[in-house]
């Protein structure tokens, strides 16, 4: 397809039937590890849609959400060691943090041939940092939901599908874009656009940046209309009670503490420091 004059490979329902998929992955054990953003949203899609699917979660809250989904301990849900194991494509969807701690016991189990699975580039993009390096005897690929689990989950009960992102990192067994488009269709995605580990996890910061800016530029504007209405209350002071006063300030306070929040969550992001120091807004307040 031609966007704009840039031209995208996409792949459809209509190319790629689920029946194709369950085809191409009967033989498959998919282990889904993690059952926190997305592991639940893709791990029903596909047990729905008549594939043979597993979790692995370590025990806790989250082992006790997968029990009311529906996953049997011992049977289809078990330890994130076992279910690496077991799984012949073993799908990541562990937040970054946890990939990196969970990595030198993960690779252990990814034996030749097997398929290496995430829904986000940013642990093979910085491997160099993160320290996920696959064996070269083993398929990387990805399927990238454009949006949150739970949209994914939502879409596919209404039979619709959430548009997904595609790619192919490593290619060990020959037949690793077939994996990786029936896994895209298994999981409930509408259309299929075809990317690179390097771009999606280029593009998902950039848009997780232009959340947190929104975010900030949000409560500016808040303590801005906070400020004016502190300033505006002095001329009125005398007719304004006790109570009011004291919510006003409950409000200007915690706005300030959650910027303060988000720009010690991020301080290694010099964008983020030099927008709100150079607000006027902020000036005005004296919060920087």
């Amino acid at each position: 397809m031609n966007f704009g004059g840039v031209i995208e490979e996409v792949m459809t329902r209509e190319e790629f039937p689920l029946e194709k998929a369950r085809e191409i992955l009967k033989d498959e054990t998919i282990a889904v590890i993690g059952y926190g953003v997305q592991g639940p949203g893709q791990a029903c899609n596909l047990r729905d849609n008549g594939f043979n699917v597993i979790v692995g979660q370590r025990q806790g809250k989250t082992f006790e959400k997968a029990i009311k989904d529906g996953w049997v301990p011992g049977e289809t849900l078990f330890s994130i060691e076992e279910a690496a194991d077991k799984g012949t494509i073993v799908m990541c969807l562990l937040s970054d943090a946890a990939v990196m701690s969970v990595w030198p016991t993960l690779k252990k189990y990814l034996t030749p041939g097997k398929a290496l699975y995430f829904s986000h580039g940013f642990a093979i993009t910085w491997n160099d940092r993160t320290g996920c390096v696959p064996a070269k005897d083993i398929d990387v690929i990805m399927v990238a939901p454009k949006g949150s689990g739970t949209s994914l989950r939502t879409m596919f009960l209404e039979g619709r599908g959430l548009n997904s992102s595609y790619a192919v990192y490593q290619d060990a067994t020959g037949k690793a874009l077939d994996r990786t488009l029936a896994l895209g269709i298994g999981i409930g995605s509408g259309y299929l656009f075809e990317t690179t580990f390097q771009r999606e996890a280029t593009s998902d910061l950039t848009g997780e940046r232009g959340s947190l800016m929104g975010a900030i530029q949000g409560l500016l504007l808040a303590q801005y209309e906070v400020l004016h209405l502190r300033h505006s209350t002095r001329q009125l002071k005398s007719s304004l009670s006790h109570s009011c006063l004291s919510s006003l300030r409950r409000v200007w306070t915690g706005c300030t503490l959650t910027a303060l929040r988000l720009h010690s969550a991020v301080p290694s992001t010099g964008w983020v420091r030099s927008t709100m120091r150079s607000s006027p807004l902020l000036k005005s307040s004296m919060l920087l």
